[in-house]
């Protein structure tokens, strides 16, 4: 069972950034880590859990939020407000009955997927194109 820990996820700036989650809470088997500049209104959140059920499935999820913050001044009282948030889910479900090896290649898998150079997968994520 891994424990709650940092984690330090790039993004794709032209000079990336790390983003560096830290430990804040774990929740029933909900790990929860939070990347914040001191606005907690602002902070970047990370859950994962894996959970058994009794039919044999291992279910595990994992969602980043990342929301933008502005600083609102009315009446000459400035305020950090968020103006959008954005959402990013992941949901994956495996039988007990899968080995180590074939879990490690689907994740394997949906992590190659998401390479900018997958233009399927990138183009309709990154750029909100349809398929055809």
């Amino acid at each position: 069972m891994p424990l709650l820990q940092a984690i330090s996820l790039n993004d794709r700036e032209t000079t990336p950034v790390a983003h560096v989650f830290n430990p804040h809470d774990s929740v029933n088997g909900v790990g929860i880590v939070k990347n914040t500049t001191g606005v907690p209104l602002g902070a970047e959140t990370l859950t994962v859990s894996m959970r058994g059920s009794p039919n044999g499935r291992y279910r595990g999820k994992v969602n980043l939020t990342v929301p933008v913050v502005q600083t609102e001044t009315i009446n000459g009282i400035s305020t950090p407000v968020v103006v959008r948030t954005a959402y990013v889910s992941l949901e994956v479900t495996f039988s007990d009955k899968s080995t180590l090896q074939e879990r490690d290649n689907v994740i394997g898998m949906l992590a190659d997927a998401l390479a900018p150079s997958k233009t399927l997968v990138n183009d309709a994520l990154v750029k909100l194109e349809g398929v055809r």
